[in-house]
């Protein structure tokens, strides 16, 4: 999706009504929803939201969508509520003024290492109520585990089918992933996977075991090597299912080792397409991309339900493999159908790699089972830990949106100094955007800035920063009553002030309850 060209405008000429923001438009809304942002007037655009400034603070730029306005210099004392609904702000485990990580498995410390200890509190549990965030590899997390005050959840890898996504996307809870932070590893072991189903090494090694064990070691070995024969990989050709970072990364050295590489993906991005060797054949379907394949490398998420990816690799797609085809799966064990690989490997020469454990093939004498290995890589680890870290950062001191599985990337420049950041989260239905600035306009509160996006037809986002001076000489500001108007009208699921202590200022509406 792409974005309409900077547009600059002068201010509205009403100085009590400008709209000092306006929705993030991408082509494919406009194209199906909204009149074409070109043709629009700026006083048609300043028309949408009603907020109070003064003529003369008012210098509007519009940027990507979103309108900036210069900040009034003075900067008067803020209240907002904070440990009112049934927080501990006397427990031991609790520090004020930091953001608290609570952490599953072992976590890379240098990776956590990115989070400054100055704001950050790290720990694997904390006292109801109290963790801010959750960092996590492996585990499979439960909702009774997340802590009504969690804004955000990271997942340190790829895949996030251990996480309950569409369950955090109704409590207005974003998901985040490291995309490409263990794409080396994995491509590696792929890459090792093509040696294993290319020749039986490990039953090579086990065999010489044995013969050790007996002593029989070097009577044996000439005589015995037979049985283990191979091929070679040049010249034969890998078909890549699923060309994203890993996918990318394997066709790029399947092919410098040789081989002739086919690919398939419909969702392939402009970025990953420019990182494939010249040389791939992009097909249209999985059977066409497989059927002369001597090797099939399976690099896509698990998504359930109907139209997803569970047993993709079935009875219809494995008749269409080569009789002495090797499957490759370094995804996700449930994209393959045990039962219909079994019969393959029954019948025939073929082979399965997989890092999964499999209940039906795990002692199949044409399988070779790993315990899912493919990011555990001390650099892997690191790297999808920092990259979390960083993302979970960029969210609770920023608001920034990005590599999220489940909410619209969003990201406002810096907030200008003495102004407030708050955020919004919302369901994805119609008026609330206008809802939203009408609560800002009742409080008398000027919007510098703001940006609102959506995914799907489940959540919205909105960033919006704010002058907190409100009258000429206004010593103080109460954001009390604004926040909880905001956060308990319909649709709305949380809202946060990114201001002051680090950790404060998050509100939930929790089945029409108000929790802050």
């Amino acid at each position: 999706e792409s974005y309409y060209p900077q547009t600059q405008h002068k201010p509205n000429t009403n100085p009590t009504q400008t709209l000092v923001s306006c929705r993030y438009h991408t082509t494919r809304a406009i194209a199906s929803s909204c009149t074409p942002l070109m043709n629009l007037q700026p006083t048609m655009l300043l028309s949408t939201t009603a907020a109070r400034v003064s003529r003369a603070s008012l210098a509007s730029v519009t940027r990507r969508g979103f309108t900036s306005t210069k900040v009034i210099a003075g900067i008067p004392t803020v209240h907002y509520d904070h440990f009112v609904s049934g927080w501990d702000e006397n427990d031991e485990a609790y520090t004020q003024g930091k953001f608290h990580i609570q952490t599953f498995n072992k976590i890379s410390p240098l990776g956590l290492a990115r989070f400054p200890a100055s704001n950050y509190e790290i720990a694997d549990d904390y006292p109801k109520n109290n963790a801010h965030a959750i960092l996590l590899r492996s585990h499979k997390l439960q909702e009774s585990e997340i802590d009504v005050s969690v804004r955000a959840i990271a997942r340190c890898g790829a895949g996030t089918n251990n996480v309950p996504v569409a369950r955090m996307t109704e409590l207005g809870i974003p998901v985040f992933n490291t995309p490409g932070a263990n794409a080396n590893a994995v491509k590696e072991l792929v890459l090792c996977g093509l040696f294993l189903g290319s020749r039986r090494l490990i039953d090579g090694i086990n065999h010489m075991k044995k013969l050790g064990e007996q002593g029989l070691q070097k009577e044996r070995v000439e005589k015995d090597k037979a049985m283990f024969g191979g091929r070679e990989i040049a010249g034969k050709t890998l078909a890549i299912i699923g060309m994203g970072h890993i996918g990318a990364a394997t066709a790029r050295e399947a092919s410098a080792l040789g081989m002739e590489t086919v690919g398939y993906d419909p969702g392939l991005s402009i970025e990953s397409a420019l990182k494939l060797p010249r040389e791939i054949k992009i097909m249209d379907s999985i059977s066409s991309a497989v059927a002369k394949a001597d090797y099939i490398s399976l690099n896509i998420p698990y998504i359930k339900g109907e139209g997803g990816t569970h047993g993709i690799i079935g009875k219809n797609v494995i008749s269409d493999f080569k009789n002495d085809a090797v499957l490759l799966n370094f995804a996700r064990g449930e994209l393959v159908d045990s039962e219909a690989m079994k019969e393959f490997l029954d019948r025939g020469n073929g082979r399965y790699i997989s890092d999964f454990p499999d209940d039906l093939l795990w002692n199949h004498k044409n399988a070779i089972i790993l315990p899912h290995l493919g990011a555990s890589t001390e650099e892997a680890e690191e790297t999808a830990a920092a990259m979390a870290a960083d993302t979970i950062q960029d969210y609770l001191e920023r608001g920034t949106v990005r590599n999220s599985v489940n909410f619209p990337a969003a990201a406002l420049p810096e907030r200008q100094k003495g102004s407030i950041r708050i955020t919004v989260v919302n369901k994805n239905v119609p008026g609330m955007l206008a809802a939203i600035s009408e609560v800002f306009a009742r409080h008398k509160i000027n919007i510098i800035q703001q940006i609102n996006t959506s995914r799907g037809a489940a959540v919205a986002y909105n960033v919006i920063d704010i002058d907190p001076v409100v009258a000429d000489g206004a010593t103080e500001i109460n954001l009390k009553d604004l926040q909880k108007e905001l956060t308990m009208h319909e649709g709305v699921l949380s809202s946060r002030l990114i201001f002051g202590k680090a950790g404060a200022g998050y509100a939930r509406n929790i089945d029409g309850e108000y929790f802050v």
